[in-house]
């Protein structure tokens, strides 16, 4: 029945030390047993004298043998249902007061590791001891036994508290990092800010002391700062030090768990990617059981070659008849993540989730419902059914986060009516959500209207009446909101129309109220919260600057790339922002080489916008070395910061050329911005439209403006046109256009020959103007002012040659200009007067 794999010399190591001279004849048996099957011989033929050394021995080793098996190969099942297993619980419970602290705590461990039900009468007693003897507990079994209280979801409750509170107690006698980082997982939910701090405290102190093969203990740190939402860099890259250290000998699930904490943490590290890819497809041939494939495919395939995905889908086709729910439904995540075309292996997942819908738990079938759905996979049946069971379990649910993810998949479907008793489910919810949770729920309604076709008669009432208890409890919320950190914790990932037209504003006025509590740890996480929203708030802005120029020493170098957004993308200028750049490059170009790749392109291109071009910034960025080992990462992160990231290398490419030639950067996206050309559309707006035929009557003709005029380095601009020195118009052509040649240098070509070295100069003091509509994205959410990219658009263009004109869509939409002789005026006097700087 039970399968022994590798017992070797260590095992018997382990159970013969320590053995005292008068020697225990059952002991000795037990020592030298070789599989499950043996122990329980052992326990049944001497049931009359087992002691409760014996009982402990016999439990610890069946955990032992289970523990040394792979997941999928274990038989824990097997080994709870055997008669003799029942005999060696039921001597342990009577033993109960015989025994010492360690085994107390061991056999508790063991026995819920081998799948005892918590609420058996031997867990409570056994937990009901450990309870009475907690203050005298030494550390070790301290900690195994919070382990089990976490097993039986004990993790808030008055006994874990009593535990943090000897932790707290004790913590500068722990100095066994595995103790300490056990506990640490244990009592996550009930530390404090100032017990927080002191653990990492000492974490980071144990973790330079202990055997750096040991990759669980760094996990269990990294778990922890999951857990209490606190991303402590230090900590953090330290425990990645270890990690990369061990990746050899990482599996596909360790390694799947890592960077699954690291991503829920924001950390991004391009060594440990980069290693994890390898070793993952090292791990391929080797991963054929369904368990270990299923983990390996889920962290791979996003970031693997199209080659290897294929190879993936192959392998996952023929082990799809093996795969359990879970698995299915991890597989069908990842197909959607990486969205498989794989029309065979999709439909072989969905018949293994068919066969398993009555397994899952309302969250999975919510999660399938996505995955296929996002996969645009065709069967209107299936959805039928998972619609059905999403309404039965939401109708049935207590928990806002439930109802909330079931309500979410729901809208995604096409409904041609919504039962009144899902709105009414969602709406009890609505007082115990946060601000995301409110969020979502704006978004669920938004679709919910537009899919309703009473909608098309007026807003019904029952949708009315729940946006009014959203909007009442979001402000409520608001009004009662006494902790910045909390508050930026929930309103760090909030976006959509909801928010922007019934939160935003006294949002911001609830930061203000609170910009007190601005400290140097919360300013990144404030910065993204501004630049996100858009929104400029002088009054935050300056506080902000004052606190990282007064503590930049304590803010971690990555952390100024946050830091600095706001000023950068919303354009804020005054004496305080300009110290701030000054402190904060000083902050990070020390540490230039350890910033992940992508990360570096992301600072460099913000301190561009404000046209802040730090020299060792820019030369560490166009290093040969450096750009190889970007492209590397490149591979493996998600699609949309991949994309973003190259944008932002050719703006950063464009501005060094342009603003620094000293600098001798070569253009080297060329064929990149070609690219990009060719992808897009080329419609104009309706207001554009309509500039554009005023202009022709303004200049004299359509010969006289060129609508999105491209120039060197691929700036767009929504039209050219050509005065000469008396501010006439001159007709343009194609062979006036500006280019570039093979040195870097800009002159007047053909459009079809980017790199055509003859200079074509325009008549004696004519001069090309760039005219552009700005456009509400150009400016700051709460006021006209300018935001940073356009700025930089507009120097660039200078430096081009261009006279730029540029139409904010606040003067060309306001009541001055509402005829057209007004916009026709409005137009001369931009081209034919100002003149801009």
């Amino acid at each position: 029945m039970f399968h022994l794999r590798g017992l070797g010399s260590f095992f018997l190591r382990r159970f013969h030390k320590n053995v005292p001279t008068n020697r225990d004849q059952i002991l000795d048996e037990l020592r030298i047993c070789s599989s499950e099957n043996h122990i329980f011989d052992v326990v049944g033929k001497n049931k009359a004298k087992l002691t409760i050394d014996h009982v402990s021995s016999a439990v610890k080793m069946l955990w032992y043998f289970q523990k040394e098996k792979p997941q999928f190969l274990r038989t824990v099942e097997l080994v709870n249902n055997h008669p003799q297993f029942l005999t060696l619980r039921v001597l342990a419970e009577n033993k109960i007061s015989l025994m010492d602290d360690f085994t107390l705590v061991d056999l508790l461990y063991s026995f819920l590791r081998l799948n005892v039900e918590p609420h058996d009468s031997l867990i409570q007693q056994l937990v009901s001891e450990s309870w009475l003897r907690l203050d005298k507990l030494p550390m070790a079994s301290l900690s195994k036994f919070a382990i089990c209280l976490s097993d039986q979801h004990l993790q808030q409750s008055s006994l874990m508290g009593h535990i943090t509170n000897i932790v707290d107690q004790r913590l500068s006698s722990i100095n066994d990092a595995r103790i300490l980082t056990t506990l640490l997982i244990s009592v996550s939910y009930l530390v404090s800010p100032r017990l927080r701090d002191a653990l990492l405290s000492q974490a980071h102190v144990l973790l330079d002391r202990m055997d750096q093969s040991n990759y669980n203990n760094p996990r269990r740190v990294v778990q922890f700062l999951r857990n209490v939402k606190h991303s402590h860099r230090p900590l953090l890259e330290k425990c990645n030090q270890i990690v990369l250290h061990n990746v050899p000998r990482l599996d596909a699930e360790n390694i799947t768990i890592f960077l699954g904490l690291y991503q829920s943490l924001q950390f991004n590290n391009c060594d440990l990617r980069l290693a994890a890819k390898q070793q993952l497809i090292e791990l391929i041939d080797s991963s054929t059981d369904p368990f270990s494939f299923t983990k390996l495919f889920a962290t791979l395939a996003p970031m693997a070659s199209k080659e290897i995905q294929e190879g993936l889908e192959s392998t996952a086709f023929l082990l799809a008849d093996e795969l359990s729910a879970q698995q299915a439904l991890a597989i069908a995540e990842t197909l959607e993540d990486i969205q498989s075309r794989n029309l065979s292996l999709i439909n072989k997942i969905v018949s293994v989730i068919q066969r398993n819908l009555d397994v899952y738990s309302p969250m999975e079938v919510g999660r399938i419902t996505q995955a296929l759905h996002l996969l645009h996979y065709q069967n209107p049946e299936l959805f039928s059914k998972l619609q059905n069971i999403l309404l039965r379990f939401l109708e049935h649910s207590v928990f806002p986060y439930e109802v909330i993810m079931l309500a979410r998949v729901l809208s995604m479907l096409p409904s041609p009516r919504l039962e009144d008793s899902v709105i009414s489910r969602v709406e009890a919810v609505l007082p115990q959500c946060n601000f995301n949770d409110l969020n979502s729920i704006s978004f669920i309604l938004a679709k919910w209207v537009r899919n309703d076709p009473s909608q098309r008669r007026g807003t019904p009432g029952k949708y009315m009446r729940l946006l009014q208890t959203l909007n009442r409890c979001a402000h409520d919320r608001l009004q009662t909101a006494d902790r910045l950190d909390l508050l930026l914790e929930e309103l760090r990932y909030i976006s959509g129309e909801w928010f922007e037209e019934i939160l935003l504003e006294r949002s911001m006025a609830t930061l203000q109220r609170m910009s007190e509590q601005i400290t140097w740890s919360n300013v990144p996480d404030l910065a993204l919260f501004l630049t996100k929203n858009n929104y400029l708030c002088v009054p935050i802005m300056e506080r902000i600057a004052q606190v990282v120029v007064t503590d930049i020493d304590k803010i971690h170098d990555s952390a100024t790339y946050a830091t600095l957004l706001p000023f950068s993308v919303l354009n804020y200028d005054s004496e305080k922002a300009d110290e701030l750049y000054n402190v904060c490059i000083q902050r990070f170009t020390p540490h230039i080489s350890s910033f992940d790749p992508h990360l570096l392109v992301l600072l460099a291109y913000t301190l561009a916008l404000a046209d802040y071009f730090p020299e060792a910034l820019v030369k560490e960025i166009f290093k040969i070395d450096f750009l190889g080992k970007l492209d590397a990462q490149l591979e493996t992160l998600p699609y949309a910061l991949n994309m973003r990231t190259r944008l932002r290398l050719m703006e950063l490419n464009r501005a060094v050329c342009l603003e620094c030639p000293e600098f001798q950067v070569p253009w080297f996206h060329e064929s990149y911005c070609q690219r990009l050309q060719k992808r897009r559309n080329g419609l104009i707006s309706p207001v554009q439209k309509q500039i554009h035929k005023l202009l022709d009557e303004v200049l004299g003709g359509f010969n006289f403006v060129q609508v999105a005029a491209v120039t060197p380095y691929f700036y767009t601009v929504d039209f050219e046109c050509i005065l000469d020195k008396q501010l006439q118009p001159l007709p343009g052509s194609e062979s006036t256009s500006l280019q570039i040649s093979d040195e870097g240098k800009f002159s007047w070509g053909s459009t079809s020959s980017l790199l055509k070295k003859d200079r074509n100069e325009l008549p004696p003091g004519a001069q090309r103007v760039a005219i552009n509509f700005l456009d509400s994205k150009s400016f700051c959410k709460n006021s006209h002012h300018i935001k940073g990219e356009v700025l930089m658009k507009k120097r660039h263009l200078e430096i081009l040659g261009y006279r730029v004109i540029q139409i904010p869509h606040f003067e060309w939409n306001s009541m001055e200009l509402s005829t057209l002789d007004a916009w026709k005026e409005y137009l001369k006097k931009k081209i034919f007067t100002d003149r801009l700087t």
